[in-house]
């Protein structure tokens, strides 16, 4: 880092951290991501670093972002701008070399903070560091401005009042949000997917989910979520506690839908999730529990298993499954054959029909199996 720093002339007062992580250190919780600000602009970010031997990926240049590659640690650096016109998607924006400028266009006060890298002195143009310790999450500006510039500023404000904030959001931005809240429909719905799911991995997301369907936040992108969902998330967060499992975005989201994976499904797509997603949601909302909780394992995976008995109020059973791994058959079609099965349909219908049976039996092993496999071999010959 600090031959990045000197390479984009941070001792000459050029380059600050800016953002999360002065935020976080603030804070004291472990920084994730440096981001880099700086009065350079973007093409002589670039020659500076290749200058310095240093990679340079012009990631987002025309909006003034370069990464550079600091001993293999991508790291942010945009040169200082202001908005030049915005439709709530997209800005169009002009370099400047004022700090105060560039913090103005941002979304939150403890978003907008600067530091020196030589000193450590913290910038603070809009009252963040105050916000900070009222863990208060607030607007720069008219809420109503910041999210016309961007509506997904909209989801981003409950976010991180679920991460950092502190009793009741502040009113004047939920009630922006609540206002504006269809302005949610005009995003790419993976821009929508991807901040629900970084909201709902935060410890516990109920309180400020719950402030979010009470006003219809969720209420044009995602009609399928009904007010009470909020209970069902609750419940799930508490079992997940109980269990000794960690939290889990999808499956919470699970939590929130009705119990039908055809409803599961639509909203997927809509959301436009990777098919993985897709598959796992679909699978956590389903309501089948005829068989224990380690044939249940075994026959749609722990993953989607541990989903389904949370989601069904049985942690007990979840924190086991969680802790287990599932066996493989100790058989396969050709010892079947060799056992003196005819080769064709039967042998796969065998196969099933001794697996079922192998763990209707709980997965026995030894002499028992090969009673198993005795009593599937005789059936098939009758």
């Amino acid at each position: 880092m600090a031959r990045l720093l000197d390479a984009l002339g941070a001792d000459e007062g050029l380059t600050r951290y800016v953002g999360g992580a002065v935020r976080d250190e603030l804070l004291d919780i472990p920084v994730n991501d440096v981001d880099l600000a700086t009065k350079l602009r973007p093409d002589d970010v670039v020659e500076r670093l290749e200058a310095a031997k240093i990679k340079a990926v012009p990631t987002g240049i025309e909006h003034g972002t370069v990464t550079a590659i600091s001993n293999g640690h991508p790291v942010e650096v945009t040169s200082l701008r202001r908005d030049v016109a915005t439709d709530g998607r997209r800005a169009t924006v002009a370099f400047t070399d004022d700090w105060q400028e560039d913090a103005a266009r941002r979304d939150f006060t403890i978003n907008a903070l600067f530091a020196d890298p030589r000193t450590g002195e913290i910038y603070d143009y809009f009252g963040g560091i105050g916000d900070l310790l009222e863990r208060r999450v607030r607007f720069i500006g008219d809420p109503y401005e910041r999210i016309a510039e961007d509506h997904l500023r909209i989801l981003r404000f409950f976010r991180f009042h679920a991460r950092f904030g502190k009793d009741d959001p502040d009113a004047a931005a939920l009630d922006a949000c609540a206002a504006r809240a269809n302005d949610l429909m005009a995003l790419s719905r993976e821009r929508i997917a991807d901040e629900l799911i970084k909201l709902l991995a935060v410890v516990d997301p109920t309180p400020t989910v719950r402030i979010m369907l009470d006003r219809g936040i969720l209420l044009p992108v995602i009609p399928e979520i009904a007010v009470t969902s909020a209970d069902a998330l609750n419940k799930l967060v508490a079992l997940e506690r109980k269990a000794g499992i960690a939290g889990d975005p999808l499956r919470r989201l699970a939590a929130l839908l009705p119990r039908d994976p055809a409803v599961a499904e639509r909203v997927a797509v809509r959301l436009k999730l990777s098919t993985k997603a897709r598959k796992r949601l679909g699978c956590a909302v389903a309501s089948d529990l005829d068989v224990n909780a380690h044939a249940l394992a075994y026959f749609i995976g722990t993953e989607c298993a541990i989903d389904r008995l949370l989601l069904a109020n049985k942690s007990t059973d979840a924190a086991e499954i969680g802790l287990w791994t599932a066996p493989r058959l100790p058989i396969g079609g050709g010892e079947l054959i060799e056992r003196g099965l005819t080769a064709g349909p039967v042998v796969a219908r065998t196969l099933r029909a001794l697996e079922r049976r192998w763990v209707d039996r709980g997965f026995p092993t030894g002499a028992d199996f090969d009673q198993i496999v005795a009593e599937a071999l005789k059936s098939a010959n009758n």
